[in-house]
């Protein structure tokens, strides 16, 4: 057991560190996601710096080849300025007209010319401004990288710190498996030659025991019913006790889904009309329209088509006892929950089409998306869909109970064929409530974001997906529990010896009466026994002798009983024994003292004196008293040792019986932690192998991540050296223009 200790606590501090750098590698791996999308905001942010930066270069361009037109312009102007003016010194004395003209064409030209000035002036200093933009994004970007090649070198080094402890970990988890098998192994060797011994004494003593009993049963227990030819040879099936109180435990477990069912199904029709007179028109503000009203009563009219599922289930429960014999041709409540479940289906029928109807209206509400009318189609094939595979359930319960109502109905071959498909069915009424269930929890969601969503529809379609979460465990739970004892209920519980066809009912109930009244008969024909037990008696000791505890406790208060009355008997024997003894005895003395008698009677006739004989008389008398005391002193002595005797053996029977019954105790209880270690073991074994994929895929994925970073930031530099390279060239040509554009 300390072994068993050590290796709990080891694996629960296992599990603790194993936690620990679950949690660990859950927030490393958040911070990676974290860097990954900051590296993808970074990305989007330097395409936009790009972007900005080619449509500054395409204005600086376009700039540099307006300023360069501006230049050609002045130029233009300087030249065609001075040759008006050479042109008005020399025709001063023609008259005042040209020079007029003259000056309005100079202050033509001055004008535009301070026009070119200032937009050549605003330009520059747009120029400027751009620079200094630039020239502080680069800066920032600058930091920003610094900042991520920073951190990249932390995440870098808590990866490397986090592979060395996972290598750690492997190697200590990889040193305590090696040695927990050579453990394990030394000890499942030890264990198997101490279980091995223990069991073949335990085999040993069990045997005597059983040997012991079936003398015990065999003398104490003069009537067995299963015995009896005259009972068999009637070609009547045994009452299986056996099948009875599985068929009981069966139909138990089966009740109690039911009843949930009919709470799931209650609610969800409940919950059903409720969302009607709420969606998508509120009754108490507007009124719904007919289709719905309708469907609202029908709804309503639920709780007569669903209630009676519960009741004639539980009729059916109640008819299953112990003193019944449980097969589908005797079954005769299940016709009554085979109507009703009939009931219920035409029902769901009945409903189906104002179910569409109303889905359709939902659809075709002013405010609703697409996303909603696709999942209320969903929703319509759920619906087609339960209502069908509801149809399917009815036409089996209903091939199901047609034997209680005519033998020949349903062939006892084609029964487990049945029995399988009801339960292919079940599975497949599940899936369909969970698939409806999906797609309601996803229109609820989509409901969630309407404007005009109030908390009163909030609130039923919270209950109305309650409901629809009970429905599908309950369907789940029926359609496993089906599964699990698909065997029970394809096996044949009762059938006649020699004989393939079933029971009928009357067979059936006749069959219990005919056990009595050829016991009844047995008793009458054959002679009467002192230590006969009546039938009835008879059976009630067997009920308490098959029973596990009552059997055990019985049999130990008839052997005390019985050793009691032992005692007492040997005691009374060994009295009476003595008594006849001592009479014995008695006689021979008193036939002694009358031969003395007389012998003495004839020598007084003779002329004896009187004295003489009663002196003698007197003398006899007392020694054979004296005698006779000491022989019961002896034989009671003799009694009461061996009554001794017998009460010690008895008690070292039942301390050896105790030994016996704890060594199997104990050999049970090894067998079960044996099997509970080597469980252990192999979720160990599983254990390391996951946390060994886990580790190996964590791994692979950081090296995959780390490189794909290395990669980015080389881009990055890459993309960095380029812009810094284009910047530069283009500061080189403005300053050259702006050089080109002072000199002129």
């Amino acid at each position: 057991m300390a072994n068993v200790t050590d290796l709990q606590t080891k694996y629960s501090k296992l599990a603790q560190e194993y936690s620990k750098l679950r949690a660990q590698n859950q927030v490393l791996k958040k911070g990676v996601v974290d860097e990954q999308a900051n590296s993808a905001s970074l990305k989007d942010q330097l395409k936009q710096r790009d972007q900005s930066l080619r449509k500054q270069e395409q204005e600086m361009d376009s700039l540099s080849f307006r300023n360069q037109q501006l230049a050609k312009r002045v130029e233009l102007l300087q030249e065609e300025l001075a040759a008006s003016e050479s042109k008005g010194k020399k025709g001063k004395s023609k008259g005042d007209s040209p020079s007029q003209h003259g000056l309005q064409t100079q202050s033509v030209f001055n004008e535009d010319l301070q026009k070119k000035i200032e937009e050549n002036e605003r330009l520059h200093i747009q120029f400027y401004e751009a620079d200094e933009q630039h020239k502080r994004e680069e800066a920032e970007l600058k930091t920003r990288l610094e900042e991520l090649e920073r951190s990249s070198e932390q995440h870098q080094a808590v990866v490397d710190g986090l592979t060395t402890k996972y290598m750690e970990t492997i190697e200590r988890l990889q040193s305590d498996k090696a040695r927990l098998e050579v453990r394990i192994q030394s000890k499942s060797f030890f264990f198997r030659l101490c279980s091995q011994q223990q069991l073949r004494r335990c085999q040993s003593d069990l045997n005597r025991q059983v040997k012991q009993s079936s003398s015990v049963i065999q003398e104490k227990v003069p009537f067995n019913d299963t015995k009896f030819s005259d009972y068999n040879s009637l070609n009547v099936p045994p009452h299986n006790r056996r099948h009875q109180l599985k068929a009981r435990d069966v139909a138990g477990q089966a009740l109690s889904f039911i009843q949930d069912l009919v709470a799931a199904l209650l609610n969800f029709h409940s919950y059903t009309e409720q969302r009607v007179h709420i969606y998508p028109l509120d009754s108490s503000i507007e009124p719904i329209s007919p289709l719905n009203q309708k469907f609202s009563q029908y709804l309503h009219e639920n709780a007569a088509y669903v209630r009676p599922l519960e009741d004639s289930f539980l009729q059916l429960h109640q008819s299953i006892t112990e003193d019944t014999v449980t097969v589908l041709e005797t079954v005769v409540k299940l016709k009554s929950f085979a109507d009703n479940f009939s009931t219920y289906t035409h029902f769901l029928q009945k409903i189906l089409p104002y179910q569409l109807k109303s889905l359709e209206e939902e659809c075709e509400a002013p405010l609703s998306t697409a996303a909603l009318t696709a999942k209320n189609r969903e929703l319509q094939s759920d619906m087609k869909r339960i209502t069908s595979v509801f149809e399917k359930l009815q036409s089996y319960i209903n091939l199901l109970a047609l034997p209680s109502v005519r033998q020949d109905a349903l062939p006892q071959s084609s029964t487990s064929a049945v029995f399988t498909q009801l339960a292919a069915c079940l599975h497949s009424l599940h899936d369909a409530i969970k698939e409806m269930s999906k797609h309601y929890n996803q229109k609820a969601s989509l409901e969630q974001e309407l404007p005009t969503v109030t908390q009163k529809l909030c609130t039923t379609t919270e209950c109305l997906l309650g409901s629809l979460g009970s429905l599908n465990s309950s369907t789940g739970k029926i359609a496993t529990f089906f599964s699990n004892n698909l065997d029970f209920f394809t096996s044949p519980g009762y059938s006649p010896r020699g004989s393939t066809v079933a029971l009928n009912p009357l067979q059936a109930e006749s069959m219990l009466a005919n056990k009595k009244k050829a016991a009844a008969y047995i008793q009458a024909v054959k002679k009467p026994r002192p230590q006969s037990v009546p039938y009835r008696e008879a059976l009630s000791n067997r009920r308490i002798l098959t029973s596990s505890t009552e059997s055990r406790e019985g049999l130990s208060q008839q052997v005390q009983q019985s050793q009691e009355k032992i005692a007492r008997l040997e005691q009374e024997k060994e009295h009476w024994l003595l008594e006849a003894q001592l009479g014995k005895v008695r006689l021979e003395k008193e036939n002694q003292r009358i031969a003395d008698l007389e012998a003495q009677l004839a020598a007084a006739l003779g002329g004896s004196p009187d004295s003489r004989t009663a002196a003698a008389a007197s003398t006899l008398v007392g020694d054979e008293e004296s005698r006779e005391q000491l022989i019961k002193t002896h034989y009671m002595a003799r009694v009461g040792e061996l009554t001794t005797q017998l009460q010690i053996s008895d008690s070292k029977a039942v301390h050896f019986h105790s030994e016996c019954r704890a060594l199997a105790k104990r050999l049970a209880i090894a067998e079960k932690s044996r099997e509970t270690l080597s469980e252990e073991v192999k979720l160990a074994n599983q254990n390391i192998t996951r946390l060994q994929d886990e580790l190996a895929t964590t791994k692979r994925s950081y090296e995959d991540q780390l490189s794909m970073m290395s990669d980015h930031l080389c881009s990055m530099n890459e993309t960095l050296s380029k812009q810094r390279e284009e910047i530069d060239t283009l500061k080189m040509g403005s300053k050259g223009n702006a050089k080109k554009n002072k000199g002129r």
